[in-house]
């Protein structure tokens, strides 16, 4: 407290003697022309006492003002001091307290966002660690059980390779995943436009995933009959890929005896709606917005079981978004879910 009257005495103090020197100055100048000029003396004077005053006192005003404004800056190490310029400062405290609010208000912000991003990149090693540490495990407890003898019994050494094959592909699969998803976010992904029949591209996802759909009794079906084609323009091998997991996750989440629907909509501007239904277990509400985020389930026990990386969505948003094209998801928990997503028609 004490140093805070020093400083304000300071100020006021050479305030005062500035003003006192170059008025002693006028002063005894026009002592020795007062006697000629007695009227005009007094009027100079005045307009002169004025406006040294008037100019002493704003300019040191201004200077106090932004050296104490500018080393609240630098203390506090959140307010970039290169954007504050003389400019800037004002003898108006209104408007110099508008000023640092905004600057707090932006850094906040920022601080806020930091924050945000430093949650999500601890979540995000640790999903990566588990989802390489548990196939990475598996390889390792099958080939240490080999080396400690049970390479000589052949059925044992022919089973445990092929669950550490499994092991290793997985692991691939992971990491392949990863790579195409940072290409993707890096826009260092080429996509391959060309025109092609999207019927015919479904059709090709439910004979690949029919297997699979059959062991859970599932039905991969299309709304209506399209007995005409229907011309988009995209990289067909992404595609494939958009709609290949967006039914796997149908599959993987859908009720025995369901049923995965695929249906195409026309919109304006020369665009189409697939959508991708099912009547499975659906998602609660407050789990939708997280869908798209790397390594994130909704069932983290039960979708681990089923296998996958985990990147699944993720990919699809990004591939769907490097077409400059929109995804969109509705669900409603224990109903079904429905994935939609739009692509540019050929007419």
């Amino acid at each position: 407290m004490g140093r805070i009257f020093t400083r304000t005495y300071k100020f006021a103090l050479i305030t005062s003697v500035s003003i006192t020197v170059l008025l002693s100055l006028v002063t005894g100048l026009f002592f020795y022309i007062q006697q000629i000029f007695y009227v005009w003396y007094f009027v100079i004077e005045v307009l002169v006492t004025f406006l040294v005053s008037f100019f002493i006192i704003q300019y040191r005003v201004e200077n106090f003002i932004y050296n104490r404004i500018k080393k609240i800056y630098d203390d506090v190490s959140l307010l970039d001091t290169s954007t504050l310029g003389q400019q800037k400062i004002t003898t108006n405290m209104e408007t110099l307290t508008k000023e640092v609010e905004q600057f707090a208000r932006h850094k906040k912000l920022e601080i806020e966002v930091l924050k945000i991003r430093e949650n999500y990149r601890r979540e995000f090693i640790g999903n990566v660690s588990h989802e390489l540490k548990t196939p990475l495990f598996t390889v390792q407890g099958y080939l240490e059980t080999l080396l400690d003898g049970a390479l000589e019994d052949e059925n044992v050494r022919e089973k445990y390779l092929k669950r550490a094959s499994k092991g290793l592909e997985r692991l691939i699969f992971i990491v392949k995943d990863l790579d195409m998803i940072t290409k993707l976010e890096v826009g260092d992904l080429n996509l391959e436009k060309e025109e092609f029949d999207i019927i015919e591209l479904i059709n090709n996802v439910f004979e690949l995933l029919e297997i699979k759909a059959s062991k859970q009794n599932i039905s991969l079906t299309f709304d209506r009959v399209y007995s005409e084609k229907i011309m988009v323009l995209a990289d067909k091998d992404r595609i494939q890929q958009v709609l290949s997991n967006l039914i796997v996750n149908s599959i993987k989440y859908g009720r025995n005896q369901g049923t995965t629907e695929v249906s195409i909509e026309n919109l304006i501007m020369n665009k189409i709606l697939i959508r991708v239904t099912d009547n499975g277990e659906g998602i609660k509400e407050n789990k939708i917005p997280r869908l798209f985020e790397r390594f994130y389930r909704v069932d983290k026990s039960g979708s681990r079981e089923q296998g996958g990386s985990g990147l699944g969505l993720s990919i699809v948003k990004h591939i769907v978004e490097a077409h400059n094209e929109k995804i969109y998801v509705e669900s409603q928990f224990g109903i079904g879910s429905e994935f939609s997503f739009t692509l540019e028609k050929v007419e």
